[in-house]
C-alpha cells in the first residue's frame, strides 16, 4: 500500500467533502504530530471526530518528524509547524505530499517532493469511476466553498469532471 503525508488543510479539506475516509482504506495515510494536532483543535466539528476516528482506528497513522528539519523548513519557506513536519515527513519517507497550502507546494516543487491537493483526490476519484459526474461536482463545490482555490483551478477542475 502506498503511503501518503497529509498536512492539516488537505486532511480537514477531504473529511469536510467526505474523502478522506475512502482514500485512508485505500492508502497509508501518515500525520506528523503537529497536524495530529492541529486537526483536533475543533473537537466538537464533524472533520476533527472523523480524523480522530480514523488515528483511533489506525487508519491514519502519527509519526514524528524532524525538528530540525521542520524548523529548517519553517524559516526558508515561511511555513506553519503542520506544513513543515509534513513536508519533512514527506521527504524523509520519500513519498507524496497532501497539500493545499500555496508555500508548501512552492516547497515542493523546488526540493522535488510529488504532490496532491484535495482537487488532484476529487479528480482521480472521478477519473477512477469511484464518484459519479453529479457527486464529484457536489463535492467540487463543497471544496469551492471550504478552500481557498482561484477561479482557474476550481474552472479547469469543472472541465476535467465534466469532460471525463
Amino acid at each position: 500500500m502506498k503511503q501518503i503525508v497529509f498536512d492539516s488543510s488537505t486532511a480537514i479539506l477531504m473529511a469536510k467533502i467526505g474523502l478522506l475516509e475512502a482514500v485512508a482504506g485505500k492508502l497509508k495515510i501518515i500525520f506528523p504530530e503537529a497536524v495530529r494536532e492541529e486537526t483536533a483543535v475543533k473537537k466538537d466539528s464533524f472533520d476533527s471526530k472523523l480524523i480522530m476516528k480514523l488515528i483511533g482506528e489506525k487508519k491514519i497513522k502519527v509519526a514524528k518528524a524532524s525538528r530540525l528539519k521542520a524548523d529548517k523548513l519553517m524559516k526558508d519557506f515561511n511555513m506553519e509547524r503542520g506544513e513543515a513536519e509534513a513536508l519533512a515527513l514527506a521527504k524523509e519517507k520519500k513519498c507524496m505530499l497532501a497539500t493545499d497550502d500555496w508555500p508548501s507546494i512552492k516547497a515542493c516543487r523546488l526540493l522535488g517532493v510529488k504532490f496532491a491537493t484535495a482537487i488532484h483526490f476529487l479528480i482521480r476519484s472521478h477519473e477512477k469511476g469511484e464518484l459519479g459526474k453529479e457527486r464529484a461536482m457536489e463535492k467540487l463545490k463543497a471544496l469551492e466553498k471550504y478552500g481557498r482555490y482561484g477561479y482557474d483551478i476550481i474552472k479547469d477542475a469543472k472541465n476535467k469532471i465534466e469532460g471525463g
